[in-house]
C-alpha cells in the first residue's frame, strides 16, 4: 500500500470527548479524533464527517442480519477468512484531503465483513478493505449515507458488496471488475444466492426474510 494511505497508530495528546454534543457536526476529523470518542451514541466517519447510525435496529434488521452472520459463520468455519459483525470497525483511506498532520478517511461499520488477509486484522477491528461486505438497509440508511458507502467501498477495493433492502425482500450484489462496481440480477425470493468470490457460499433467498 503507498505510504500516503496508510493508516498510522494514532497518536492521543488530549482528554477523551465522553458526549457527541462537545463534537461540531459540520467539522472534519481524523482517526486519531475518533479514537478519543467515548460516549455511547454510535457514528461513523465517512471522508471524514461524521455520521450517526440509526437508532438500535428492528426485529425485521435483526432477523435477517442472524441469518446472514450465522449462514457465514457456518461456511467460513475452519476456513482462513474470518467473518465479523457490528459494532466491528473498518478503516478506510477514505480521502487523501489532509486535516492538519492526520489523514481525513473513513471508519465504518458493517452490518457483516469477511477478511481474509490476517494482517488486516488489529485490536481495534479491520485496517484496510474487507473482501466482502454485507450492508442491511434500516428506515433510518439515508440515500446519501448508502451512496457514500458505495463510492468508499469501490475505491477502496472490496471485491464484493452485499446491499440488502428487507422491506423490498431483495439483495443486490456488485461485483468490483476493473475497479469499478458491476451490478448483478437482483436476488429475490425465488432466488438462490451464490457469492462470486465464494461460489460454494449458496442459500435461499427466501430463507434470509422469513
Amino acid at each position: 500500500m503507498d505510504d500516503t494511505n496508510k493508516l498510522e497508530e494514532p497518536d492521543v495528546p488530549y482528554g477523551a470527548i465522553t458526549s457527541l454534543d462537545q463534537l461540531n457536526l459540520s467539522e472534519q476529523y481524523s482517526y486519531a479524533d475518533y479514537f478519543r470518542w467515548k460516549f455511547k451514541e454510535r457514528v461513523e466517519l465517512l471522508r471524514g464527517w461524521i455520521h450517526k447510525m440509526s437508532p438500535a435496529p428492528g426485529p425485521k434488521h435483526q432477523l435477517v442480519s442472524i441469518f446472514l452472520s450465522s449462514s457465514f459463520y457456518r461456511f467460513f468455519r475452519r476456513k482462513d477468512c474470518k467473518v465479523f459483525t457490528a459494532p466491528f470497525d473498518v478503516r478506510l483511506p477514505g480521502s487523501k484531503k489532509q486535516k492538519g498532520d492526520d489523514l481525513v478517511f473513513t471508519v465504518v461499520q458493517p452490518d457483516i465483513c469477511v477478511i481474509c488477509d490476517g494482517e488486516k486484522i488489529d485490536d481495534r477491528g479491520c485496517i484496510g478493505a474487507p473482501d466482502l461486505v454485507i450492508e442491511v438497509l434500516s428506515p433510518g440508511n439515508t440515500q446519501k449515507e448508502m451512496g457514500i458507502k458505495f463510492d468508499l467501498y469501490e475505491e477502496n477495493g472490496v471485491k464484493e458488496y452485499w446491499l440488502v433492502q428487507p422491506q423490498d425482500r431483495v439483495i443486490l450484489v456488485y461485483v468490483l471488475k476493473d475497479g469499478e462496481y458491476t451490478g448483478l440480477k437482483p436476488f429475490t425470493e425465488g432466488d438462490e444466492i451464490s457469492s462470486s468470490l465464494f461460489p460454494a457460499l449458496k442459500f435461499k433467498v427466501r430463507g434470509v426474510f422469513e
